[in-house]
């Protein structure tokens, strides 16, 4: 059953302007995923198994060594997990 109330509408909305919100896609990237780890440790928004399946498969794509900037292919892959999460939120 998806998380209702006003806490969990702000905290969709939060998540899905860092979507589209300027800037590069990595860094937006981490900015959703810091909002949408606060929102689950505040019991706003419930985690799900298959939104824990996505976030971990967007850390793999985010991954990076000391120095190195992310860009193409791993920013599309955020984008597409982005998205994938966004949909899903919809039911957490």
């Amino acid at each position: 059953m998806a998380s209702t109330g006003p806490a969990a509408e702000a905290a969709r909305a939060a998540f899905r302007a860092q979507l589209d919100a300027k800037g590069h896609a990595i860094e937006r990237a981490h900015r959703a995923v810091e909002g949408l780890e606060q929102a689950f440790a505040d019991g706003a928004l419930v985690r799900s198994a298959a939104l824990e399946q996505m976030l971990a498969d967007l850390a793999i794509a985010l991954e990076q060594d000391e120095g190195q900037r992310l860009g193409g292919k791993s920013a599309e892959a955020a984008r597409f997990i982005l998205r994938a999460i966004s949909r899903e939120l919809d039911k957490a």
